[in-house]
């Protein structure tokens, strides 16, 4: 069984940063919900805490398309497109960083400028990332589980 085959474009990118962030000791999360109303494609959690967005673009039409990326902005410490190696990065806005990555790796291009979030903000979102990573491991190893916990809250 190949995986990739059951993936669309953007979680293609998205495993491939993924995959370069762990090894520079990030821990990150796909499709996490910092907000009501926001998915950001990945949130990367630093070995010095810091929370790095990771939006992955797949297409022109997949960035025109997108409205809420500047949501994104005041979650996160840096902010950063994903994209192929195919993509017209001039579209990308020049005062965020830039990663070309592929399904197996990827490589920082451009930095993002640091914009520090508040203590409070850090520490709810950090929380939240934690939750949300041990929930989903759960629903891994006891489907059923997920279950049990929605009827609670």
């Amino acid at each position: 069984m190949n995986v990739l085959t059951d993936m669309q474009p953007g979680q293609i990118l998205a495993r491939g940063v993924v995959r370069h962030l762990s090894s520079l000791g990030f821990a990150c999360v796909e499709e996490f919900v910092p907000d009501r109303g926001l998915r950001v494609d990945v949130l990367a959690l630093g070995p010095k805490g810091e929370i790095w967005v990771i939006e992955c673009k797949s297409s022109r039409t997949d960035f025109m398309t997108d409205e809420k990326w500047q949501g994104y902005l005041p979650w996160c410490d840096r902010y950063f497109w994903a994209v192929d190696q195919e993509f017209p990065t001039d579209l990308l806005p020049e005062d965020s960083g830039l990663i070309i990555a592929d399904a197996y790796d990827a490589e920082i291009l451009r930095m993002a400028p640091e914009d520090k979030l508040a203590g409070a903000r850090r520490t709810v979102l950090t929380r939240k990332m934690a939750q949300h990573a041990a929930r989903r491991l759960q629903a891994l190893r006891d489907p059923g589980a997920g279950k049990t916990y929605s009827a609670i809250i």
